[in-house]
């Protein structure tokens, strides 16, 4: 019976359509992408897609504001919050009216959509560009410090988060627990989004 039963499951994924095997494969890659470490796509980043056999069809674009790129015969595509594979499957499923089984590769080109910013009294307050694990010291340090006036037990992060009532949560920073190595846990790692405030 058991070797009856894998028979009749091997048959079944044989015979299954290669839109559900694509619809299989991004579900997977969905699950991949919800893990940390693996890079998703903002607005801002600029990747380089190509098309196997394809080379008119190669081209470097940039994320814009709205999550989306444009691709010939693709045309428009939702990309922000996906990971490079995610984005292979989707412009493959697109393709496929114009190719038998289009092979697309996404490589990112660059990173300036993942940035957090730090602001108030700090020598040059701007945008960085998160490129690595980067904690808060991190960034200010890369601002050039505080300046004379910083008020250095005030500093807040805020950072998105679609579950708070306003789409963004506060957290604090006890700068002097982590200097004096006594409390490292509000030394926070940023995430692309998120804004320093040095009062």
């Amino acid at each position: 019976m058991d070797r009856i039963l894998f028979f009749v499951i091997c048959m079944l994924c044989i015979c299954i359509r290669s839109e559900a095997a694509v619809a299989a494969v991004a579900a997977v890659a969905a699950v991949a992408a919800n893990k940390p470490g693996i890079y998703q796509l903002r607005q801002g980043d600029t990747v380089v897609v190509s098309v196997w056999r394809q080379d008119a069809l190669q081209r470097q674009v940039v994320v814009l504001p709205d999550g989306s790129i444009t691709l010939p015969l693709a045309g428009r595509i939702e990309v922000v919050g996906l990971s490079t594979p995610e984005v292979e499957l989707r412009i493959a499923e697109k393709l496929k009216e114009f190719f038998p089984d289009p092979v697309v590769t996404v490589v990112i080109a660059a990173i300036d959509g993942n940035r957090a910013y730090v602001l108030g009294k700090v020598r040059t307050p701007g945008s960085l560009i998160i490129s690595g694990p980067i904690t808060v010291l991190q960034a200010i340090s890369l601002v050039g410090g505080f300046d004379k006036f910083a008020d250095e037990g005030n500093i807040k992060v805020i950072r998105a988060n679609p579950a708070s009532p306003n789409g963004q949560e506060i957290l604090s920073v006890n700068y002097s627990s982590i200097i004096l190595g006594k409390n490292m846990s509000t030394n926070i790692q940023l995430k692309a989004g998120d804004i320093i405030i040095v009062p």
